[in-house]
């Protein structure tokens, strides 16, 4: 490999996104209610994806803009990887254009 494409490949490898960091699943479960409803406080257009806990709420950040649902779409996929479930098992109940979002999440296995 050239000198050049050593550094470009470098340069790109150091760029890489890095993965996004999950809190452990019973800590989500935990601050969900007995009906399984989980509140959620969104940022999008975060420079970086991740979900935090902090003072007993669940903090979202996404890269997706806040149009025609693609932002509250990022929040579900996340939520599922985080929850080990399907995407399609993460229900919005309320806060469709809000920051403020309520998400169903099913029960454990």
């Amino acid at each position: 490999m050239s000198p050049m494409r050593a550094r470009i490949a470098l340069r790109w490898k150091l760029m890489a996104r890095p993965r996004t960091e999950h809190p452990p699943t019973v800590n989500l479960r935990a601050l969900a209610d007995a009906a399984g409803r989980l509140a959620v406080r969104v940022t999008p257009c975060a420079r970086s994806e991740g979900i935090e806990i902090a003072v007993g709420r669940v903090l979202v950040k996404v890269r997706s803009k806040p149009e025609n649902g693609q932002a509250t779409a990022a929040v579900a996929r996340l939520l599922a990887v985080a929850l080990g479930v399907s995407p399609s098992e993460i229900n919005l109940l309320r806060g469709a254009t809000s920051r403020e979002k309520l998400f169903r999440i099913p029960p454990e296995a």
